[in-house]
């Protein structure tokens, strides 16, 4: 099996090391010459992963990268970006997502621009240093393709690595790009020092949020129970190096958006989702106070009134 990855941020870097240990031959694909440069002289990610062993892994740039013999191809850059990268795949290989937002420019779920060939997405509970580092962990791969899906199974399934298969490619994918919102409202709850009692409320009623919306567009409601809703929503709000709760805990006290990304120094999808998720939300007719409140955060309202109108929402029934 040939793999190529097209993104070596952490998690696309993580994934590369995944797929080599399951006797895949992997190229791993760069935005930066640079980055593919050094990967190939060290076999080591020194900008992302520098702790991820790559010997084995051929290294390149996205631009220069080669996917006509691919067997799969695996997209692992940021939302903004995704429309372009796979405009340009040549070939007709088959392509695993592991991008976890919405089209900024049009609000699209992401699986739909990718156009003349199988696409698959991967999500859940995956915190990509932990992956790399050959802890136990649980995903799923959700396509409309039901053989796609299992022979991607039956290629990354391992004793360290469970694989699920779902249908519901629409749920999986709202579940993956709405917990990123999710998670900075938990990183901000974080910040403020509000307590485990208020941030298990938030997660709580954020997934109640997210499956109100996948209701409205037809997802299955148990997917935003399992690995790609929950499983994925419980770590990302509360996992220490997790980016988008990292941003919300550094928001509240005080950084910019700007300055939240340049510490974190990565790609923090919460932040162009946030804004593209309400849009959705709106032209639905679905309520969904915290991506409200989100926004009017990111917009300049302070954090406290924000937590004074959640708490005094009007009472109802759960």
């Amino acid at each position: 099996m040939k793999a190529v990855v097209l993104g070596s941020g952490t998690w696309g870097t993580g994934f590369a090391r995944l797929l080599a240990d399951r006797d895949v031959e992997v190229t791993l694909a760069s935005h930066r010459a640079d980055d593919a440069r050094a990967i190939a002289e060290t076999g080591r990610n020194p900008r992302y992963s520098s702790s991820v062993d790559l010997a084995g892994i051929a290294s390149t740039t996205i631009a220069d990268a080669s996917v006509a013999d691919a067997d799969v191809v695996v997209v692992a850059v940021p939302s903004r970006v995704f429309r372009t990268v796979v405009a340009a795949l040549d070939g007709d290989a088959p392509v695993l997502s592991l991008t976890k937002g919405l089209d900024p420019e049009t609000g699209e779920r992401l699986s739909t621009l990718v156009r003349g060939r199988p696409v698959a997405m991967l999500s859940g509970p995956n915190m990509a240093e932990e992956v790399a580092a050959g802890l136990p962990a649980a995903a799923v791969i959700a396509s409309e393709d039901e053989a796609l899906a299992e022979s991607l199974q039956a290629m990354l399934n391992s004793l360290v690595f469970r694989v699920y298969v779902n249908s519901d490619l629409i749920g999986v994918e709202l579940c993956a790009a709405a917990k990123n919102v999710i998670a900075l409202a938990a990183g901000a709850v974080d910040g403020l020092g509000l307590g485990d009692n208020a941030k298990g409320a938030l997660v709580t009623r954020g997934l109640v949020e997210m499956a109100r919306l996948g209701e409205a567009v037809g997802a299955e409601s148990e997917t935003f129970f399992g690995l790609a809703g929950m499983g994925d929503l419980v770590v990302t709000c509360w996992h220490p190096h997790g980016r988008n709760r990292r941003a919300g805990e550094l928001i509240a006290r005080g950084y910019t958006q700007e300055q939240a990304l340049a510490e974190i120094g990565q790609v923090v999808e919460g932040l162009t989702t946030a804004p593209v998720l309400r849009e959705l939300s709106h032209r639905l007719g679905i309520e969904m106070p915290i991506t409200e409140g989100v926004c009017a955060v990111l917009a300049g309202r302070p954090l406290h009134e924000l937590a004074a109108d959640l708490m005094g929402r009007r009472p109802t029934a759960e």
